[in-house]
């Protein structure tokens, strides 16, 4: 497609997702489907700039208050996700001069929040949390990059050595995840699923984060294990995985629609132990009949997802301090009706994808205040027990902190380890 047209339909998808009334992935795959000549690159080129377009919306909004013409088109400008030589061709002389004088602006010459590009409730609230000026500006710059390409190894099928071999003689450029021992993370952004290594079920894409969750529960052979917010599976298949295929798994959700995007994953990944079943709400009736008879239950709750901004930049403007805290209510709620599956010596984890203190050990604490019978574990010492490299650096508070013991909980950082940022607490139900 010529820069012109290109650009004109940029704009266009640029309108739709500032609309901010559905998910920006699911608004981008519907534009697709309904624009179907676009090849390859133009798709990858709209996307992006969409994508860039939400990661700093305010210091595009900013910047195009100068300009002439569509808001929209000023803001796609700026994304515009190929080489200026290429965009220079669809921008007339007047466009061509704002832009050059957009490029000139200094970052020091700008507010704070067109350097971080996060709503006011939510950059206060990250301040504040990490405490250190440097460290806020660090995890809010690398909140405005694409997250890294992970995947998770299919183990039941082959070792992750055998795979990366694999992937290199393809011409991948890739290493193996620094801390996961199932995770290989590739450079750039390749389509993996039309390769036979994906189609085989060998891979799954995975963040590096999400596959340290499932192997903290630490799922065995033979056991009953739920996981207990399942969604399209993703963790299912890697716990369905460290069973070696085994036991028996429940994937509870209360969206039959996500459970059925599990069902082709699960095809190709060759699990047999894996039971996804759709629950009305966490007292289900189905759930109370497994009451103290499962050995391990993870809980992944619905969250603001704030941890996941680098792939998904829209939910920070989606989002409010009122839905944090009418999520935390239901994270409560499911929490404590997860926990009632466990039989006494069983392991409970709770996690989110989430930045917030209120979602995470917020949640945390209050369970722990309100189940007694269930003990506190410590993350860092469990994750070294699996011989997961430096793990200490992956908890937090560093030191004690309130009363709380150094390494107590998973804290995963976007800009500390390259991961989206992920919560997990660990339990273990009493006699």
């Amino acid at each position: 497609m010529h820069p012109k047209p290109l650009l004109d339909t940029a704009t266009e998808l640029v309108r739709r997702v500032l609309r901010l009334d559905h998910p920006a992935d699911a608004v981008v795959s519907r534009f697709f489907r309904e624009h179907r000549q676009l090849g390859p690159r133009e798709r990858a080129t709209l996307a992006e700039t969409a994508y860039a377009v939400l990661r700093r919306k305010p210091l595009f909004e900013h910047l195009a208050r100068a300009g002439q013409g569509a808001r929209e088109r000023r803001l796609a400008i700026l994304g515009f996700h190929a080489p200026r030589t290429f965009l220079q061709q669809a921008l007339s002389e007047g466009e061509k001069q704002w832009l050059a004088a957009c490029d000139a602006v200094a970052p020091n010459e700008l507010l704070p929040i067109h350097r971080h590009n996060l709503p006011t409730w939510l950059a206060e609230r990250l301040q504040a949390q990490l405490g250190d000026a440097a460290a806020f500006d660090a995890l809010a710059a690398a909140l405005l990059h694409s997250a890294p390409l992970d995947v998770r190894v299919n183990t039941v099928q082959q070792k992750r050595e055998h795979v990366m071999q694999e992937l290199q003689a393809l011409g991948f450029d890739l290493a193996p995840t620094p801390y996961s021992p199932w995770g290989l993370r590739l450079a750039g952004k390749p389509a993996l699923n039309r390769l036979e290594v994906f189609t085989r079920g060998a891979v799954e894409v995975q963040d590096e984060g999400s596959q340290l969750l499932a192997l903290l529960l630490d799922a065995r052979r033979g056991e009953m294990v739920a996981d207990f917010c399942a969604g399209a599976g993703g963790k299912t298949l890697a716990i369905g995985a460290s069973m070696r295929n085994t036991g028996r798994l429940y994937a509870f959700d209360v969206s039959q629609h996500r459970l059925n995007a599990l069902k082709p994953r699960l095809a190709r990944s060759g699990l047999s132990n894996v039971h996804p079943v759709a629950i009305a709400h966490e007292r289900d009736e189905r759930i109370k009949r497994l009451a103290g008879k499962l050995d391990r239950v993870l809980v992944d709750a619905p969250c603001s997802g704030l941890g996941t901004l680098r792939r998904n930049p829209d939910l920070k403007w989606r989002q409010s301090l009122k839905d944090v805290e009418e999520l935390v209510l239901k994270q409560q709620a499911i929490l404590s009706s997860a926990a009632r599956l466990l039989k006494p010596g069983g392991r409970l984890v709770y996690a989110t994808c989430s930045l917030l203190p209120e979602e995470n050990e917020g949640v945390a604490q209050a369970f722990a205040a309100a189940h007694p019978e269930f003990k506190p574990l410590n993350v860092a010492d469990l994750l070294q027990g699996l011989k997961v490299a430096d793990a200490a650096s992956l908890c937090s508070p560093g030191v004690a902190v309130e009363g709380i013991e150094p390494g107590r909980f998973l804290r995963l950082w976007p800009h500390q380890h390259a991961m989206d940022g992920f919560f997990a607490a660990a339990w273990q139900r009493q006699d």
